[in-house]
């Protein structure tokens, strides 16, 4: 910094000149921060815009397996409520028939011997009642068979079959198949190991629990060697 004495008239002053580029420190701090600043908010508003971005693109992107995977929990859901509904009725329709006199008073007798599977599994044996293997009518408390596996000189029921003539079926309701609460009947042609004309089936294994699932012929939990 230079100083000097100014004269005027008759009064003395003294004066001092700040160098040029020299700032106090609170004037430069001012300075700096008004040209950090705009620097700052460009910044933060980028990172702004490019996080929504991302965001945006995350959320379209993932949106169509969100929607496809509730799709099928609630499809899933569906068919499990559907399958314990329908095993649900059987069971508490044929409770009386865990004993097999009662079976047999109602119209069920027994037809061949116990059934074994090909490969895998038993089904058992199975009392059928004549009367209803004739009717069209689908009921989950009326099935056309019962089914017991022999243990030990005794009969335990462990599901039922539903029956249907192929050729009453199709000239009464047309050229479908049978379905209970959901459930397709599997066609069985003839001729067949139960030497019977071409028939309509759906096992449900109410008394015991199939592996394989509720609906499937064979029964891994079900033998014959007891009998």
């Amino acid at each position: 910094m230079d100083c000097w004495i100014r004269a005027s008239g008759t009064r003395f002053a003294l004066a001092c000149s700040r160098p040029m580029g020299l700032e106090q420190p609170f004037q430069r701090k001012i300075r700096e921060e008004n040209m950090t600043t705009p620097i700052a908010r460009f910044i933060h508003r980028a990172t702004v815009a490019t996080s929504r971005a991302a965001l945006l693109t995350i959320v379209v992107i993932a949106a169509p397996f969100l929607y496809a995977q509730e799709a099928s929990q609630h499809a899933a859901d569906d068919e499990h409520n559907s399958t314990a509904t329908l095993v649900r009725q059987v069971r508490d329709a044929t409770r009386e028939f865990t004993d097999v006199n009662n079976a047999t008073a109602a119209g069920y007798g027994p037809f061949l011997g116990c059934v074994t599977g090909p490969d895998h599994g038993a089904m058992g044996i199975h009392y059928v009642n004549g009367a209803l293997l004739g009717q069209t009518q689908l009921d989950a408390a009326k099935p056309q068979a019962l089914i017991y596996e022999p243990m030990n000189g005794k009969l335990r029921l462990v599901g039922v079959e539903f029956i249907i003539d192929v050729a009453i079926w199709l000239a009464s309701k047309g050229n479908t198949p049978p379905v209970l609460d959901g459930q397709v009947f599997q066609f069985v042609a003839a001729p067949n190991r139960f030497n019977i004309p071409s028939f309509f089936e759906l096992h449900v294994w109410a008394w015991r629990d199939n592996p394989q699932g509720a609906f499937v012929d064979w029964n891994n939990h079900v033998t014959c060697e007891h009998q």
